[in-house]
């Protein structure tokens, strides 16, 4: 027998035995396909390992192998019990607190850099806009340097693109903010919004009026997507706070009101950053534009009424503010920090702004169907909630682009000068960045009391500034002008941050927060139109429909307040569940969504369980179930 036959027979009398008793035809009929086989006798039993190795002298040559083998498998499965088993010093608790560590960490780096991002797009488009207005409005600039493209007839057309445009932009907002992301829909508009400050390289009436009309374009869905974002943001960060709890773990809606605190820290960092805005767009102006100005007894050397007595926009203004020309190379410079800044803020939106939701989620927002994604924010106005809030919209945007023009100029330039416009509207930046986080008595007050508070110092200032005409070019009212800018500030603060909170804190499922935003920055957007319109009225009759719209606002708000605390049952329209086209293995089953309310037994109906939404196709009358937490 050779040694491979031995070791064979080594091991078959190790583990299976030898038959002492069997014949050829038994072991032919263990292989026989219609041979039993035979029950083992006593005579058959297996041999014992000594006894075989006596028989086959062979087996005594594989007995270190065998030994050498067992001891490399030992060997091998301790190393993989050491690489792929848990580490004597692991702790799975530890180690989870830490991961959601840097997930909390994550969501607060998406806050700052997203408010970052809009005060830097905001102040590189504000600042550019005010510094070529001022430049284009002096006549020898026109004359010299343009004189033959009609520079006055290209701003007009400039500011109807960017008013005019977005009265549309209700019809497209939605769609365009499903159909990128909430994150890409960012992006893209501060790209547009570089791109307008690329086309003042080259002052054409085919590169200035179709940028303008681009930023008309992008106005709502920017500032929409901002507002969805920073709530969003708000959101997860309560789910990684709270990532033991059941319904964190299985996807299930949060419990009303249970996001609220964040709802509110993230609005305020992001107003106290936007804000900031109006500082940074003075930067053009107070180090490069002020040295070119002529001082105020030349500017306003024509200005007979300041205030309340004038009409339009600062009549009587020379219209020869330049002193001497800037060069296009310094121009060129200026221009170039501004698309440095926008690029800036492009970056930072693409590479530190994490999405706003899972992959599944934008899957399961945009598988509604486009039409009902347009349908959607007409259907969301029926909330007697929204339709009570409309006025406040209103007021939002009359209040900003008022401090911006009105109080600016017919008040500030035509008592300090030209040269003070950029410290006015920085003491109002300042003091609205700084007061924004005034919003947080939200958590130890009331919801009603910063609304309120804001609209109390507007009111006032409204009422001051009807009855007050300061003296042209009279310096000493400089303390009372700039109080005045610092306390609109205050009243701006107040307003917009406790806005987009109350918008928040009612409207917490993640299906409609984006319809919210769109109505409320459409708004805005009309009341901003309307402003441009009202240009040549006096300031009497502008003061008069900004102090009705507030009253208007404040009393609407209460009234939505006070029905709230009555459990008047509002309207909400049915959000439609998504309709997946794809054949993939996450969509193999029905309740596999990251739909709210999707999962879990009876996940689909907990939607409907707590609030009823009633489909505006259906015409039934049913009304959700009283708001019980939102009573303030």
């Amino acid at each position: 027998m050779s040694a491979g036959s031995g070791g064979a027979g080594c091991r078959g009398a190790k583990h299976m035995g030898a038959g002492s008793g069997g014949t050829g035809d038994e072991g032919a009929g263990l292989r026989g396909p219609n041979r039993v086989l035979p029950t083992p006798t006593p005579s058959s039993s297996p041999l014992p390992a000594e006894a075989a190795m006596e028989k086959d002298p062979n087996c005594h040559q594989d007995v270190p192998k065998m030994v050498a083998c067992d001891s490399a498998t030992e060997g091998t499965e301790t190393q993989l019990d050491d690489f792929v088993g848990a580490h004597p010093d692991y702790n799975e608790e530890e180690e989870e607190q830490k991961y959601f560590r840097r997930k909390r960490l994550g969501v607060v780096k998406n806050v700052v850099a997203a408010s970052l991002a809009g005060m830097l797009t905001y102040g590189v488009y504000l600042g550019l806009l005010q510094m070529q207005l001022i430049l284009h409005y002096d006549e020898t600039y026109r004359e010299v340097k343009y004189s033959n493209i009609q520079l006055e007839d290209i701003d007009r057309k400039v500011l109807m693109g960017i008013n005019v445009t977005p009265v549309a932009a209700l019809l497209y907002t939605p769609v365009l903010i499903r159909f990128f992301g909430t994150k890409w829909a960012m992006f893209l508009a501060v790209g547009i919004y570089a791109l307008f400050v690329s086309s003042n390289y080259w002052e054409r009436y085919y590169t200035l009026v179709p940028s303008a009309v681009a930023i008309g374009v992008a106005i709502v869905p920017l500032w929409a997507s901002m507002g969805n974002y920073i709530t969003r943001m708000a959101q997860k960060y309560y789910e990684y706070v709270n990532f033991k709890e059941e319904h964190v773990q299985e996807q299930q809606r949060a419990p009303r009101g249970a996001c609220n605190t964040y709802i509110v820290i993230f609005q305020t960092i992001f107003y106290t950053c936007f804000h900031l805005s109006f500082v940074c767009a003075q930067m053009p102006t107070l180090f490069f534009l002020n040295n070119y100005l002529y001082q105020l007894n030349h500017t306003l050397a024509g200005v007979k009424h300041c205030g309340t007595l004038s009409h339009g926009t600062l009549p009587g203004f020379n219209t020869t503010v330049l002193q001497s020309l800037p060069r296009s190379v310094n121009l060129i410079i200026v221009e170039s920090a501004l698309m440095a800044a926008a690029f800036l803020a492009m970056l930072m939106v693409l590479v530190l702004c994490g999405s706003a939701y899972r992959p599944t989620e934008e899957i399961d927002l945009r598988s509604i169907g486009w039409g009902n994604i347009f349908q959607l924010p007409f259907k969301h106005m029926r909330d007697y909630r929204l339709r009570h809030l409309f006025p406040l919209f209103i007021y939002s945007g009359f209040e900003v682009l008022f401090v911006c023009t009105g109080f600016s100029l017919n008040y500030g330039v035509c008592a300090l000068g030209l040269e003070k416009l950029a410290y006015l509207l920085m003491a109002y930046g300042f003091s609205a960045s700084a007061c924004s986080s005034l919003a947080l008595c939200v958590l130890r007050l009331r919801r009603q009391v910063p609304l309120l508070a804001g609209a109390v110092v507007h009111a006032a200032l409204l009422v001051t500034l009807f009855c007050w005409a300061p003296e042209p070019r009279y310096l000493r009212q400089a303390p009372l002008l700039y109080a005045i800018a610092m306390l609109w500030g205050v009243g701006s603060a107040l307003n917009k941050t406790s806005i987009s909170i109350l918008l928040g804190m009612l409207y917490e499922d993640k299906e409609r927060q984006d319809f919210v935003f769109t109505i409320y920055h459409w708004w805005q957007a009309l009341a901003i139109f309307t402003v441009y319109l009202w240009s040549g009225l006096p300031m009497k009759a502008k003061l008069s429909i900004m102090l009705l719209t507030l009253v208007v606002a404040m009393g609407a708000y209460l009234w939505m307040e006070r029905k709230l605390a009555q459990h008047v049952a509002y309207r909400l329209p049915r959000i439609p569940r998504p309709r997946h086209r794809m054949r993939g293995y996450r969509y193999l089953e029905e309740d596999d969504s990251d739909e709210t309310g999707s999962e879990g037994d009876g996940g689909g109906n907990n939607n409907n369980d707590e609030e009823h939404p009633v489909d505006s196709a259906s015409g039934d009358d049913d009304l959700p179930r009283d708001d019980e937490d939102q009573l303030g």
